[in-house]
């Protein structure tokens, strides 16, 4: 068994779950030295157009180079990413399906969603999604701090839109609330471009979302980014200040990587992960996401599923009186 296939379980439960579900999906002892022979199927649990969809895009087509094959991107989006990312857990571990794991992977088994990190063999990380925080341009809040009081003052009155109930820009307002000690209200929609829209439309107090989702409008004047939520200032915005550099130690963001349905062969695997790395450290694919506003990065498998266990923890602790 492969160290990056996460797991919570007691290692023999593990094995035994694994088992079993290899022996369901079927198909994966026949003989894999000539994978891949075929086009793989990619799925991404978002809508085409979004961030994640233009990095898993971007590194599939980069991909493809290494692999010698088509990677057909399919978009299953709904319930907060679960839709997709149940679908991927349900295809068969050969190699020939594989799938963006966003950090809602870890997060949605603890709101009542059906999906477990477990059921993903992981084959790298490729990007970093640092959350930000930004006021309509003629708020009278003008600094983090601003904000804060005035949810301290009035619990409940300052409204945060963010990408979606479940998603990871609420939970990082939650987050903001609890380090903070002061209560927002979030306020979700149905994606991240519409909550920044309605905070640039003044239909509510502030947004929380990535920063690629910020920064245009925020160079456009249309928002003012407060702060960043990382643990260093971003190349992107260089004049907004972190959100620890202005008193509240908050560091929380999206991610992503790519995955397969557990169970895949270990040759297979193999094959996927050197052509991930590769992909990931191209010049094309840096410079895309970098243009974005997002974190380029190439995490190795074995590297990603520990990240993974250690967010899944975390998410515990926020989320986990939720589900």
């Amino acid at each position: 068994m492969r160290s990056t296939t996460f797991r919570l379980t007691a290692a023999a439960l593990a094995v035994t779950a694994l088992t079993a579900g290899c022996a369901d999906r079927g198909g994966v002892s026949e003989d894999t030295t000539d994978y891949p022979s075929q086009d793989i199927t990619l799925v991404v649990p978002y809508d085409a157009g979004g961030a994640s969809d233009l990095a898993a895009r971007t590194l599939a087509a980069e991909m493809e180079e290494s692999l010698g094959q088509s990677i057909i991107v399919e978009n299953r989006s709904g319930g907060a990413g679960s839709v997709g990312l149940q679908d991927l857990a349900g295809r068969a571990a050969d190699g020939y399906s594989i799938g963006y794991l966003p950090v809602e992977t870890v997060m949605l088994g603890y709101q009542g969603y059906d999906v477990d990190p477990a059921d993903y063999d992981l084959v790298g990380q490729m990007v970093s999604v640092p959350a930000t925080i930004a006021v309509p341009a003629d708020s009278p809040h003008e600094t983090l701090d601003d904000l804060v009081k005035a949810a301290k003052e009035d619990p409940d009155s300052v409204t945060v839109s963010n990408s979606g109930a479940g998603s990871i820009w609420e939970a990082a307002t939650r987050e903001l609330g609890a380090t903070a000690d002061a209560e927002f209200r979030p306020v979700p929609f149905d994606g991240g471009a519409p909550a920044v829209t309605a905070a640039v439309g003044e239909q509510v107090d502030a947004v929380v979302a990535g920063i690629s989702e910020t920064a245009p409008a925020h160079e456009e004047g249309q928002l003012r980014v407060l702060a960043v939520f990382d643990s260093e200032p971003s190349e992107a915005l260089p004049d907004v200040e972190t959100a620890g550099e202005q008193g509240v130690d908050v560091v929380i963001g999206g991610w992503g990587g790519i995955g397969a349905p557990a169970g895949v062969p270990e040759e297979v695997l193999d094959k996927l992960e050197e052509a991930f790395s590769a992909a990931a450290e191209s010049e094309e694919f840096r410079t895309i996401i970098s243009d974005s506003g997002n974190i380029p990065v190439n995490v190795p498998a074995g590297e990603f599923a520990e990240f993974v266990e250690s967010e899944h923890a975390r998410f515990e602790q926020l989320l986990g009186d939720e589900g």
